[in-house]
């Protein structure tokens, strides 16, 4: 019976969340939730909670923070204390040493959001929206000391469409991946999920920063698409004026156009109406959709040059 297995739960931001409603409602008896410090957010700075740690404490789930986890001896303690059958950790944000991963009974589980060996570590869906992926999904996997190198258990696919952004591609596969936790641990008890070497060429992925979101628009029309909505809307892409003003960019549409004026330098504006704007770049030119300038809001392109004004002469470098 779900009921009389004990699951330690590892997660922070709503991707993880998912999975732990799902455990919750499946009848799974989640005995405690690890989960990132408080941070402090908005104009007040005041201390936020983590979504999981919000969810946790409305079920009356014992709710730990440590700073670390890494020659901890208290979280150790704690651990072997709760005793869990399962450890599960979903976008938990902490590297686990072997000696937490193995306290529970069955095994330590995580949800990954790539198809693995493909786009291990910190940022896969991002990666495979800005590498025009077609396809990518979730791997279940038994955890250990490396970095997403654990044999995997379950996979589910989904397709890439060019309507896909970061922000649809995360909340699908934080269903998909909810979904795939509870079949996996269910698997694991029946026996009837068997673990599988993870096989061919592995990729990695980095930790998004802020010196990675500007556009370059001497790369190709595609490859600009792909690049904006693979961090759309957080933490999102932006362009820079030769004066220094920057503006997010959250949407674009890729032209390509094998007539362009090869004089045009890349990052200049071709094209400029009451309701569209148009830059070159490598193999044609991009279209901006959704732009944010200093200090104000998201807008479509229309709304936004009805306030705002470029000049041809303009150059975004």
């Amino acid at each position: 019976m779900r009921k009389d297995i004990k699951v330690v739960f590892m997660g922070t931001p709503e991707f993880a969340c998912a999975s732990l409603e799902e455990l919750v409602n499946s009848g799974y008896n989640v005995v405690g939730c690890f989960t990132n410090p408080d941070k402090q957010a908005g104009r007040g700075m005041k201390l936020k909670f983590s979504p999981v740690k919000e969810y946790a404490l409305s079920k009356n789930i014992p709710v730990y923070q440590p700073e670390k986890i890494r020659n901890n001896k208290e979280v150790i303690e704690i651990l072997k204390n709760l005793n869990p059958d399962f450890l599960v950790v979903v976008a938990y944000g902490k590297i686990l040493p072997q000696e937490v991963l193995d306290i529970p009974k069955y095994a330590p589980i995580n949800v990954h959001g790539s198809l693995l060996p493909k786009y291990r570590g910190a940022a896969p869906m991002q990666f495979a929206l800005i590498n025009g992926e077609k396809k990518t999904g979730i791997t279940t996997m038994i955890m250990d000391a490396g970095m997403d190198t654990g044999d995997m258990l379950l996979k589910e696919e989904t397709v890439i469409t060019d309507d896909d952004n970061l922000e649809t591609l995360h909340d699908r596969l934080m269903v998909i991946g909810a979904k795939l936790l509870i079949k996996t641990l269910d698997g694991i008890l029946d026996g009837s999920v068997k673990r599988v070497k993870q096989e061919g060429e592995a990729t990695y992925t980095k930790m998004i920063t802020k010196e990675m979101t500007k556009i370059d628009f001497n790369k190709n029309a595609e490859e600009i698409f792909n690049f904006v909505r693979g961090l759309s809307p957080f933490p999102s892409t932006y362009m820079e004026l030769s004066n220094g003003k920057k503006y997010k960019v959250f949407k674009v549409e890729a032209i390509k156009d094998s007539n362009i004026d090869e004089s045009v330098e890349c990052g200049s504006i071709l094209l400029m109406s009451k309701n569209s704007l148009y830059i070159r770049c490598k193999d044609g030119y991009v279209k901006i959709l959704e732009i944010q300038a200093e200090n104000s809001k998201r807008m479509d392109i229309t709304s936004f040059l009805a306030g705002n004004k470029f000049s041809i002469a303009d150059m975004f470098i």
